[in-house]
């Protein structure tokens, strides 16, 4: 499977699956995930949940090999994208992205879209799409809603990668562990906690904060990906992925 998700009483775990790619955001990996989120949504019993990936990188982004010279594909995978991003802000319970190794572009969009995010020291995190010619629309509202519009205007148009410590200075995730095997303990405690918190007060609290932050505008999720979408196929854009890609 490439989504697994498992639940431990209260507590559920959400894991991308593609450890041998780096669970770089295919098509079919979104698929999965829709799918998984899907479940998560329709339970009452759970409370929390852990979103992490198999293997050694949490995401490595999207898997933009798989959409080079098809615009359907494109917008396939973007679209995909987008509306995973509003289905995980909008599960009823409480996420928690524990993000190892790397997260990066649409990976480390995901972290944002979670609700707390807890990551180590030495990982690379950051949105690198402006190097690559892409344009990181899709990622921009969370983000923006994250670290403030200003913050993420930097941050988006500066590209690059950062360390976990800087991400968690910018605010783009808000607890890290000082090594990769204090991350694991670290994030279990703060789970434990979130599954002991009242489920009615936890799921209003969310809701409320969603509504006054805009989380619910899937308007703009959804024409952010169409804009994506544009500058991926630009004759331009395709021509420097490949190069850098090697594709």
């Amino acid at each position: 499977m490439l989504a697994t998700l498992t639940i431990d009483g209260p507590l559920a775990t959400l894991t991308l699956n593609r450890p041998e790619q780096r669970n770089a955001l295919s098509i079919d990996l979104l698929e999965a995930l829709h799918a998984r989120v899907d479940e998560l949504a329709a339970r009452t019993d759970v409370t929390a949940a852990i979103v992490t990936g198999a293997g050694k990188a949490f995401c490595a982004g999207m898997d933009l090999k798989q959409v080079l010279g098809s615009p359907e594909l494109a917008q396939a995978l973007l679209g995909s994208l987008a509306e995973l991003t509003y289905k995980l802000r909008t599960l009823p319970c409480v996420t928690l992205a524990v993000v190892h190794g790397a997260a990066i572009g649409g990976g480390c969009g995901l972290t944002t879209v979670c609700d707390l995010s807890i990551t180590h020291a030495e990982s690379k995190m950051g949105f690198p799409e402006v190097d690559l010619g892409v344009c990181p629309a899709v990622v921009g509202p969370w983000l923006c809603k994250k670290i403030g519009v200003s913050a993420a205007r930097r941050v988006l148009l500066s590209g690059g990668l950062m360390s976990g410590l800087e991400a968690h200075r910018e605010g783009i995730v808000t607890m890290v562990a000082g090594t990769r095997e204090e991350l694991d303990v670290e994030a279990a405690k703060v789970a434990a906690r979130l599954a002991t918190g009242a489920p009615g007060a936890l799921r209003a609290t969310k809701a409320l904060m969603n509504e006054i932050d805009g989380s619910l505008d899937r308007e703009v999720l959804m024409r952010a990906a169409r804009l994506s979408a544009d500058v991926l196929n630009m004759p331009q854009t395709q021509a420097m992925l490949r190069s850098k890609l090697g594709a």
